[in-house]
């Protein structure tokens, strides 16, 4: 072999290792950091400190950010009221997803006083879950169930992907996963358990399939916990309207080989402290009472998670 080929064949096996360096770099997961806006609202002049936090969450390096719900149980579910609040959430300048609160939509009231739930959450779906992209200036794209046929009205639970995480939205109340006590049949309930269901087992497989390092769901409701009463009695004859997720949850985290946190926010009827990520084995649980709350992504951590730019925390309980 002359030298001349030698030279050729020298920088072509160089070539190819510094393309196969370059390849193995760029797939390397990378840090990154969301942002989650807890329940700010109390009455309608609360929108100053929804824009004020949307403005914090723009002048940060993010993601994408994601609201635990619109409105405040007190404030009225009309059509005006959805459409104002949804005109500020879109101002964001980051991607930005609605996760749909109790408040929004499952304690809301005709004018004769009965209840206008499905009502509501059916004109939530038409206001603001139309299209398969996020809210705000950076949009991106969404997966929604409602792709799916069986499932075509669950608009509002959706998933996305950054980097090597599994996002995804869930509807779950605070106020018990609306389930009624005085109501014959909880037909809401009962069919948003079986697409719940459905959804949650989807976002597992497709996870797990894709070998992701983890997965954050958002809700309103605490579904990890079980309920406290503040009466011995009442643990007989109420109904625990997460009981079903709760178990489902646990189930499919305990087959996943990554990390799995519940964001969501204050819990009714638990026991109700921020303290930070609290994680039992591989499930995580971190409620979002206040403000907002920045959370970055460390793919070479074990932990996987921290809150801030600090690093992984290790909060574990047993």
């Amino acid at each position: 072999m002359s030298n001349g080929v030698k030279k050729i064949v020298r920088q072509w096996i160089l070539a190819c290792a510094t393309a196969l360096l370059t390849c193995s770099v760029a797939a390397q997961p990378e840090e990154f950091s969301f942002g989650v806006i807890a329940q700010p609202f109390k009455a309608a002049e609360d929108e100053s400190v929804l824009r004020e936090t949307i403005a914090e969450t723009d002048a940060d390096n993010l993601a994408f950010v994601v609201a635990n719900g619109i409105k405040s149980a007190s404030e009225p579910c009309t059509d005006a009221m959805y459409k104002r609040r949804k005109e500020i959430l879109d101002s964001s300048k980051n991607g930005l997803i609605v996760s749909l609160a109790g408040s929004d939509w499952s304690e809301c009231k005709n004018a004769h006083g009965r209840s206008a739930a499905v009502e509501r959450l059916n004109r939530l779906r038409e206001l603001f879950f139309t299209d398969a992209f996020s809210s705000g200036t950076n949009r991106f794209p969404l997966v929604r169930q409602s792709a799916t046929a069986k499932f075509r009205n669950y608009a509002e639970n959706m998933r996305w992907e950054v980097s090597s995480i599994m996002f995804a939205t869930i509807n779950l109340p605070a106020n018990n996963n609306h389930y009624r006590p005085e109501a014959g049949r909880n037909s809401e309930f009962e069919d948003r358990l079986i697409a719940n269901r459905n959804w949650l087992q989807r976002i597992f497989m497709f996870a797990a399939r894709k070998k992701l390092a983890g997965i954050v769901l958002f809700c309103d409701g605490k579904p990890l916990a079980k309920p406290v009463s503040s009466q011995f009695f009442e643990f007989s004859t109420k109904r625990d309207g997460f009981a079903e997720t709760r178990q489902h949850i646990g189930a499919l985290a305990a087959k996943f080989a990554g990390k799995v946190l519940v964001v969501h926010g204050t819990a009714v009827d638990h026991i109700s402290a921020e303290n930070g990520i609290v994680w039992r084995d591989n499930l995580g649980d971190l409620e979002v009472t206040s403000g907002w709350v920045k959370l970055s992504v460390h793919p070479s951590s074990r932990m996987l998670f921290s809150i801030g730019n600090d690093s992984p925390q290790t909060n574990h309980i047993h």
